[in-house]
């Protein structure tokens, strides 16, 4: 998986460390700021146009966060916007106490408390950024307890007030932003599942950083990367004039039962829209008329059956050998172990899903002989490796340590979807939707991931179809709404998504 063009995630130390070395480079700390708060305010105005925002709040703390803070103050009163600040704060940082000083000169008005802000119209939180590691209590919790029952929008400069930057932890109380404005490089608490309630959308504002300047700060740390729209760079769209369909990748899907008969089927529906050459679909015998009828150009294997209706065994001349890559799981059902058994000693490139993780968490077979994608929702991956979610931490450092004990790539399905591969790569989603949280969306994962997993190498497989599938959620939720994007909905946004970004250039 390439990494160009893809932005980093960063703890607190190591932006620290890169900003320092700016500094030391002769970058002045007052330029940066100017520079930021000149990005933010461009992007407030185009976010919350003054027409319909036409008041502001802003709420201005001690540190270099502050100073941003009234930076924008600044510029959006040169806007035409009416501004009031409320900074709750005696003792500033020299930097931002000039601010401070140059916005009365200009006649911005300060609050004397928090209430005379309840009426404005958007609210911009610079009160706390990055680095903060004590709990906020007292006046201050109680104000932003106030603060979070207020009607309007709320954006957050960096990270919001209260929240750990490392770890995404609520330090007492917090700032619930319906955007935070992250600087220069995504900071790794911001994308910390649990975090989301306060975070709300994330939007990246860079400010220049040298390449060079990240790459030797960064170069002994772990990689941490985000997906971005680049993802579509990735997935396999270029084809020779003269191929054929022996030469796109040949998937096998395994699954289904006679309780959980729709899985397979909309694993199926996904993977052909990656354009994988060929697709055979495994599933117990009764449900091969089902498949045909919806996946008429896939070739359907009919399975024995156990008396519940689940896969028994495959059959002895379905050769798997033969194929690019082994999608399993989606409605296998636990009986199903010789299935899981078979497919581990195939040697293909595999994807295994749902069922097949269940069935692996009892084999344990780690680490994994073959090119391997695990997709478990937190359950599964309580499932699969117990004392790793005993021993603590966050869900990035557990999946982290699945990726390396495993050898496999490791899809940790949630808001924030991480995939970790075994060399400790770490990659998170930043952008998708509680749309997607209903059954059948992982199963459409799966079979986007398989598909392109026939026809490229595991890490760029998962991302690839991370990205894919949540975009998709993303612009299906935007033409009905949440409710209604079930998974065949999700299914007939894969190629339209698809489509808009190639014609967009993207």
């Amino acid at each position: 998986m390439t990494r160009t063009g893809f932005s980093r995630i960063v703890t607190t130390a190591e932006m620290q460390a890169i900003e320092g070395a700016m500094f030391n480079g002769g970058f002045p700390v007052p330029a940066l700021m100017e520079k930021v708060g000149q990005r933010l305010s461009h992007f407030l105005q185009g976010e919350f146009p003054r027409a319909q925002y036409p008041h502001v709040g802003i709420l201005a703390g001690p540190g270099h966060n502050g100073g941003d803070a009234l930076v924008v103050a600044r510029e959006l009163w040169h806007r035409g916007y009416a501004v009031t600040i409320w900074q709750p704060f005696e003792r500033l940082k020299p930097l931002t106490a000039e601010h401070a000083r140059y916005a009365r000169f200009l006649g911005l008005p300060f609050a004397e408390t928090v209430a005379a802000l309840q009426e404005v119209d958007l609210i911009v939180d610079g009160l706390f950024g990055f680095g903060l590691e004590r709990e906020l209590t007292g006046d201050l919790a109680h104000a932003i307890d106030q603060i979070n029952t207020w009607r309007q929008p709320r954006v957050s400069i960096d990270v919001p007030s209260g929240l750990h930057s490392d770890t995404g932890a609520v330090l007492g109380r917090a700032i619930q932003a319906d955007r935070t404005l992250c600087l220069g490089l995504w900071k790794r608490g911001l994308l910390v599942e649990e975090a989301q309630p306060w975070v709300g959308q994330g939007v990246l504002i860079p400010f220049d950083i040298p390449a060079a300047v990240i790459e030797e700060v960064l170069a002994t740390t772990p990689r941490r990367y985000c997906l971005e729209a680049s993802c579509w760079q990735s997935l396999p769209l270029g084809r020779s004039p003269i191929t054929h369909k022996y030469q796109q990748g040949q998937l096998l899907l395994i699954g289904g039962s006679a309780a959980y008969g729709g899985s397979i089927l909309l694993s199926a529906l996904a993977a052909r829209c990656t354009g994988v050459g060929m697709l055979v679909v495994a599933v117990p015998q009764s449900l091969k008329p089902l498949v045909l009828m919806r996946v008429p150009e896939a070739i359907v294997v009919g399975c024995p059956e156990t008396p519940t209706g689940a896969i028994a065994h495959l059959p002895e001349t379905l050769d798997l050998t033969r194929f690019s890559a082994i999608a399993c799981g989606p409605g296998l059902t636990p009986e199903a172990v010789p299935v899981v058994e078979a497919v581990l000693h195939s040697g293909r490139s595999l994807v295994l899903d749902a069922d097949a993780l269940n069935i692996l968490a009892k084999l344990t077979p780690w680490p994994l002989p073959n090119p391997t994608i695990l997709t478990p929702h937190y359950g599964e991956f309580r499932r699969l490796f117990p004392d790793l979610v005993a021993a603590g931490g966050d869900r990035l450092d557990q999946v982290t340590a699945a990726a390396a004990r495993s050898n496999a790539v490791v899809v940790l399905k949630g808001a924030r979807t991480a995939i970790a591969s075994p060399k400790g790569d770490l990659w998170i989603n930043p952008e998708s939707t509680p749309a997607l949280a209903r059954g059948g969306s992982g199963d459409v994962l799966t079979g986007l991931i398989g598909g392109l997993l026939a026809q490229q190498e595991a890490l760029t497989a998962a991302c690839g179809g991370v990205w894919w599938h949540a975009q998709a959620g993303l612009q299906a939720e935007r033409q009905v709404t949440s409710l209604g994007v079930y998974p065949e909905h999700l299914i007939a946004h894969l190629l339209p998504t698809l489509q808009a970004a190639l014609t967009a250039g993207v």
